[in-house]
């Protein structure tokens, strides 16, 4: 099976994940191809973002990506990527919708951050947990759209604690706009959303979009210090050690 599948019908693209027996982990050419789909929808107007399986939307990268890193430049590429990705998905010619349930964690939780619209299940658990499982950093560019979305507050809980946020903080902080019952009937909602976004002004929704994107831009300071110190360390090396080892990393501080 195709680790996502993307289809079209009606105006609305959807992208699926299709890796349920790995939490939907996305590996390098996932984020590619949702990073070619936000860039070019072909005649879609709206996109749809979904998952397989009833653990995880998506539980972030696949840690095998990582396994072959031994550089700054491995480091500074792979956040380079993400930005891409997650830009992609924030500044598409389209609006984007996510369908959120279960683990939605890592890159899974960037690229919900970035849409448009989330809906979600019960059981949805959003999180950012690698001070916990590899010790890397995110962007400041991440960070910034956290605190826009969750604040800094629940931001800071969420990274300096490794843990995830329930539901009803992603409800009070507006992060997610409606709960449905299960997975299935979250992924109809989504699509129901998407068909009635369709039927509207193109122009509008454009604009809308553009002028709030606009007051979110805030100024990125230069992070490459920051990833570079992360991304190189004894404990990155350890975090992905441990990972595969399926035990507890132990970290070092170097």
């Amino acid at each position: 099976m195709a680790d996502f599948i993307i289809t079209h019908d009606g105006g609305i693209a959807e992208y699926r994940l299709t890796r349920p027996e790995s939490r939907n982990s996305l590996t390098f050419a996932m984020y590619q191809a949702l990073e070619d789909l936000c860039r070019n929808p072909d005649g879609a107007k709206v996109i749809v973002l979904t998952a397989e399986g009833d653990k995880a939307f998506a539980s972030g990268t696949d840690i095998s990506n990582f396994k072959d890193f031994d550089s700054a430049q491995d480091a500074i590429d792979y956040e380079s990527m993400i930005g891409r990705v997650i830009d992609a998905v924030q500044t598409a010619a389209v609006p984007v919708i996510a369908s959120l349930h279960g683990i939605v964690a890592g890159g899974g939780a960037a690229i919900a951050a970035a849409a448009d619209i989330r809906v979600a299940t019960p059981d949805t658990r959003f999180g950012m947990p690698i001070a916990r499982t590899l010790g890397n950093c995110l962007s400041v560019a991440n960070l910034n759209r956290l605190v826009h979305l969750l604040g800094e507050s629940r931001t800071r809980y969420l990274l300096l604690t490794a843990e995830f946020l329930g539901l009803q903080p992603l409800i009070d902080s507006g992060f997610v706009s409606e709960v449905l019952d299960d997975s299935g009937s979250c992924d109809e909602r989504a699509r129901a959303l998407a068909r009635h976004l369709t039927t509207l002004a193109p122009l509008t929704v454009s604009a809308t979009r553009e002028g709030l994107s606009r007051l979110s831009d805030r100024s990125i300071p230069d992070d490459v210090d920051l990833i570079q110190r992360c991304y190189l360390s004894e404990d990155f090396a350890e975090g992905i050690d441990a990972f595969f080892a399926k035990r507890k990393a132990n970290w070092l501080g170097r």
